[in-house]
Order: C-alpha cells, then structure tokens, then sequence
C-alpha cells in the first residue's frame, strides 16, 4: 500500500545527526528503529529483520561512528548496515526528491487530517531539476518541482462524506501555503534559512486528485507553476 512504502520507507523521517555529520535518513531501516515512532504507531507498522539498508540525503560518506548509531538504533550488527548516500546537488539527489512526490502529497494529506490509511493506490509525476548550485540553492530547486509541477492522484477508500473530501483535496496542493508564489530558495533566504519559519504547508504537490471507491466521485486541486519553476532553475534561452 502507498502509506506503507511511502511514509514506513520513503519518507525521510530520520534526522541522522552525530557529531559532525548529518544526513535526512530514508529507506526500510526506519521501519526496524521507527524513526518517528508517532507516525509507525498511526499506520500500525513494524519491521523485524537483521539488516537495515538506509538512503541518506548527505554531502558526506558516513564513518564507524554513525554507522554504530544506526545499528544500535536498528537493533542490528554493524555488519548488517547497507547505506547509499546522496548529495542534494547531485543528478542521484535530484532524482530521488522528485521521486517523493508521491509521498510528499501523502505527507501533506497526513498533516492536515485526513487518514492516510484510507489510501489504496497512488502514483504521480513531477520534473527532475538540473544541478543548480551548492546543497542549499538544489535543496530549494528539486523542491520546486514537486511544490510547482509535482502532480498525484490517489484512489481511497473514504469513510467520510464528499463534502469533507473535498474539503481535504482543497487544502492539499502547494498554491494553500501563504509562502506560495516564489522559489522555495528565495523563501528560505528571507526565512534567514531557518526551516522552522517557513510555512510546512508549502511542501505539498501542486495538483492533487483524489477517486473515492466509496462515493465513485473523483475530485481535482491546485495548479501547475511552470515559470517559478523555470525561474528555480535559472533557464537561460539561448
């Protein structure tokens, strides 16, 4: 199911930080250290296996030192750690941040209510940035794709009424967030690069249709961004 590979596996929910490095963790091994255990304990998901094999967003090879904090969170043997490591201004850090958009729609859909348990298929598209620059100005251009041409559907099966459906594929595209309208790095620079100061509402697909199995109705949010995008990514024509 989408809310098991997306938000159990995809979903970079592990902030791996120890002593000098840090990286976003993504992959299967947070299902073994439930990282966050909130979000395991809402989906009812649990892994038990004897390896733990990690994407992490970093410009870093990890050392010994982060692999044994992640085996001992995994309970598993160093020997048993599997990592891939990706810089964000790298074409594997584009690829891998467009290919979230399924799950950032479903992350989206989680934060504002909905139960993404409900959720019985998904898929979606979105363009894959160039390398742009340094962490920081990609971190903002691969985020632009989803945030301003990322687009997802999802088949459900709602226990709710149309109207609260509706309500819920309203507030889900990106174009709700008051931080809308600009590229993510202009916004980030204004917030003085502080996370915490820009609306989490922005990290949202641009469009979002939802079929309901229950209803049999299909109902369609938001819109596509192109020349932000463009814009992000610093097109010149020649």
């Amino acid at each position: 199911l989408p809310t098991t590979a997306c938000m159990a596996s995809q979903y970079a929910g592990w902030k791996i930080s120890v002593g000098n490095y840090f990286g976003m963790g993504s992959g299967p091994g947070r299902a073994l250290g439930l990282k966050p255990k909130e979000l395991y304990e809402e989906i009812g998901y649990q892994d038990d296996f004897s390896a733990a094999v990690l994407v992490l967003e970093s410009n870093k090879l990890p050392d010994e030192e982060v692999v044994e904090y992640i085996a001992k969170h995994c309970s598993v043997d160093t020997d048993n750690v599997f990592i891939a490591v990706a810089p964000t201004s790298s074409i594997a850090g584009s690829v891998q941040i467009s290919a979230r958009v399924v799950e950032t729609g479903i992350h989206k859909l989680e934060s504002i209510g909905f139960d993404i348990n409900c959720i019985k298929s998904g898929f979606g598209t979105a363009p894959i940035a160039p390398v742009v620059g340094d962490d920081t100005k990609c971190m903002g251009s691969t985020n632009d794709c989803v945030i301003y041409c990322g687009e997802t559907y999802y088949t459900v099966d709602f226990e709710g009424t149309s109207d609260e459906l509706k309500e819920y594929v309203k507030n889900a595209p990106s174009v709700t967030s008051k931080d809308y309208g600009k590229p993510f790095y202009t916004t980030f620079k204004e917030a003085n690069f502080d996370f915490f100061k820009v609306d989490a509402g922005m990290f949202a697909p641009a469009k979002v249709t939802i079929n309901d199995l229950n209803s049999k109705k299909t109902f369609s949010s938001g819109k596509f961004s192109p020349d932000i995008l463009l814009e992000s990514f610093g097109v010149d024509d020649v």
